[in-house]
């Protein structure tokens, strides 16, 4: 079978691995190259990286929609395209093109979680459990019929990285077996439940600001939400201070976002139904550290408050 993948992340590249295993890969689409780091280099995206090392044509359109652009793919006459995390819609001329349709490898379990941040939301949100949905892709943002399913635990020590590294892989092993599936024709078309359906919009550097004024167990779901990127953080002494790791205790004094005690693990802020010690942090241009070992260069009073 003739196969376009699109993808753009890291999380792409296990299902572009497995699909170079098993089917004729003839293009792959990915993001623009963009600016990275301090030197603002142009940098090739995960899966442009992957495609390049296979010796696969890969095609960067600004648009998707470009003209260009869909007749260039109807030249591969793939059979299928396949899509994870690629990161632009697609419209319906290249949604009709291929004989199996388009199909998306998308990190939840749909109708929950649509959108552009599922892993990252469902850990902020304290879910139990998340997954991976194979789906037809539709005109609307994840609203396709879906064709497979698998979930995992979430477990209290899981973050957004822990998530993303077992849902890369299991995505990968569920769009091989959803494109198995089609071939032999024994899957079904599942339709979503609207009335269940909830977003995972855009993260944002805003959407890390800690606001102390919430449960404990709501922010360290934060802080775990966001590791390794962008980052939970505070405001101490005008700057950001990013927050790594904290532990909910038993206490329950002084006002919120107030640091109430300094100890050996690092430092006792109080929250909206008790306290959390900080024990992990990342000072501007500094790199990440434990809280013990910041505090032995840098004083916080007690009393003072984070923002």
């Amino acid at each position: 079978m003739k196969i376009i993948f699109m993808g753009t992340p890291e999380f792409a590249v296990p299902s572009l691995e497995i699909l170079l295993k098993h089917y004729d890969v003839v293009a792959v689409v990915t993001q623009p190259d963009k600016p990275k780091g301090r030197g603002k280099k142009m940098a090739f995206s995960a899966v442009k990286e992957r495609a390049l090392q296979a010796g696969i044509e890969v095609l960067q359109p600004a648009k998707v929609k470009e003209k260009e652009f869909i007749q260039k793919l109807k030249t591969y006459n793939a059979e299928l395209i396949a899509v994870t995390a690629f990161g632009q819609i697609l419209p319906e001329e290249i949604l009709n093109m291929p004989k199996y349709g388009c199909i998306n490898v998308h990190g939840s379990l749909l109708p929950k979680y649509r959108g552009a941040a599922p892993l990252q939301w469902s850990v902020i949100n304290g879910e139990k459990q998340t997954g991976v949905t194979t789906m037809y892709m539709a005109k609307g943002m994840d609203t396709g019929d879906m064709l497979l399913k698998q979930s995992i635990t979430i477990s209290q020590q899981d973050t957004y990285g822990s998530i993303h590294n077992k849902l890369s892989v299991i995505g990968a092993q569920l769009l091989l077996e959803t494109i198995q599936g089609l071939q032999n024709g024994t899957l079904q078309r599942i339709p979503q439940k609207e009335q269940e359906a909830t977003y995972a919009p855009m993260i944002t550097k805003e959407t890390g600001h800690i606001d102390w004024s919430k449960k404990c167990d709501e922010i360290i779901c934060l802080i775990h939400g966001l590791d390794p990127a962008p980052t939970a953080y505070t405001i101490y002494n005008g700057e950001m201070l990013k927050i790594w790791q904290a532990e909910k205790i038993e206490q329950n004094i002084g006002e919120v976002g107030e640091v109430t005690a300094v100890t050996k693990k690092g430092f006792v802020v109080t929250a909206g139904d008790g306290s959390i010690v900080i024990t992990e942090v990342q000072a501007k241009g500094k790199k990440r550290m434990g809280a013990d070992a910041y505090l032995r260069g840098h004083s916080i009073a007690i009393g003072t408050i984070l923002k």
